[in-house]
């Protein structure tokens, strides 16, 4: 089920590598209510770079599903951010990807596999 949010981006946490590969970033959007709260949302993987287009006091509406788990007899809820648009409804420019028309980077140089015209007595049978 999705959700939406309007608030303030009022903190950016440093983005979180972990051993598997898997990698988040957190942020905080206080509401525009009477009783304003703080909310924590998470950015997972390659939506990590949505909050980079965003500053600290910008107003946003992010859209988000709510996660829960089960882990060691504990219940956990995560607010899982997909989409981060700007308070006037426009999307904020996508992060920077690498123009179509740079050239590549050069491959490095690798020594040729030619035989020098010894034969080496190997155990292999092919």
């Amino acid at each position: 089920m999705a959700y939406e949010l309007k608030g303030t981006l009022v903190k950016m946490m440093d983005r979180q590598d972990f051993p598997s590969g898997f990698f988040k970033r957190d942020f905080v959007v206080r509401t525009e209510e009477q009783y304003p709260q703080d909310v924590k949302f998470t950015l997972v993987k390659e939506k990590v770079d949505f909050l980079d287009a965003f500053q600290e006091g910008q107003a946003l509406t992010v859209s988000f599903d709510v996660r829960g788990r089960e882990y060691n007899g504990n219940y956990y809820v995560d607010l899982n951010a997909w989409r981060l648009t700007a308070a006037d409804g426009a999307a904020p420019a996508a992060p920077a990807a690498p123009s179509a028309g740079a050239a590549p980077k050069p491959l490095p140089e690798v020594p040729s596999m030619q035989s020098s015209g010894e034969t080496e007595d190997d155990d292999l049978p092919f």
